[in-house]
């Protein structure tokens, strides 16, 4: 899986898997960083799932149901080990 480059602000989430997710409205671009500390951005992502992402009581059922399978992934950064 190829590296994304760029990277967008990102908000903290309520989610146990999930802490933080952006969005890139001019590239419809959106970035998820995972409680493991792996980022990854999701591309061609319209902005209304993004807003229902960010406003959802489940984010990680909105994310498993309305992101993860149909949009392309990105690595932009993977998990630090210590």
């Amino acid at each position: 899986m190829p590296r994304a480059k760029k990277r967008t602000n990102r908000q903290r989430v309520k989610s146990s898997v999930i802490a933080t997710v952006g969005y890139d409205a001019g590239d419809r671009r959106l970035e998820v960083a995972f409680h493991n500390g792996r980022v990854y951005a999701y591309l061609d992502v319209p902005a209304s799932v993004y807003e229902k992402l960010v406003t959802a009581e489940s984010v990680g059922k909105v994310f498993n149901e309305e992101v993860r399978p149909h949009y392309k992934a990105e690595l932009v950064e993977d998990a630090v080990r210590v």
